[in-house]
């Protein structure tokens, strides 16, 4: 099934806002303490135990390599204003920039190639998105309200 680039971007666009919902529905607990205060304790928790060392460090990696993509492309796309999707990306969070870096992505290579579909999906494919979005708003939900 031919998705749109419309279609993408409003997929992408609910991906960031589910995104910062989930991020600073947690991030909230951080605000009584103020800027510094928030930062030192935010920091200090991912340190906690192995799994938040574990977890950290695996979007860390993630992160820079989406980085790296993320400058060559809008560098071969001629994209405006990279370095705020990663500044943004390390103060607000990446899971918010990144789907957002890719909205303006598909609206710079519709106006390279105005006819040109987003890409291709089968069934099984649609089906595994759907589970693995599932997945991850039942885990975010639960993370909100413990």
């Amino acid at each position: 099934m031919p998705i749109s680039r419309k279609a993408l971007c409003i997929a992408y666009g609910l991906i960031a806002l589910l995104a910062l919902v989930g991020t600073w529905g947690n991030n909230a607990a951080y605000s009584s303490l103020g800027f510094m205060g928030a930062n030192k304790a935010f920091w200090q928790a991912t340190l906690a135990n192995p799994a938040s060392q574990s977890i950290t460090v695996d979007v860390f990696f993630l992160g820079l390599a989406m980085f790296v993509w993320m400058v060559l492309e809008a560098r071969r796309l001629g994209m405006r204003g990279v370095w705020l999707y990663l500044l943004f990306g390390m103060l607000v969070a990446i899971s918010v920039t990144v789907p957002i870096f890719l909205i303006n992505r598909e609206r710079a290579l519709a106006a390279r190639e105005p006819s040109s579909t987003a890409g291709t999906l089968s069934a099984p494919d649609i089906a595994g998105l759907v589970l693995v979005t599932a997945a991850i708003c039942v885990y975010s939900a639960i993370t909100l309200s413990t």
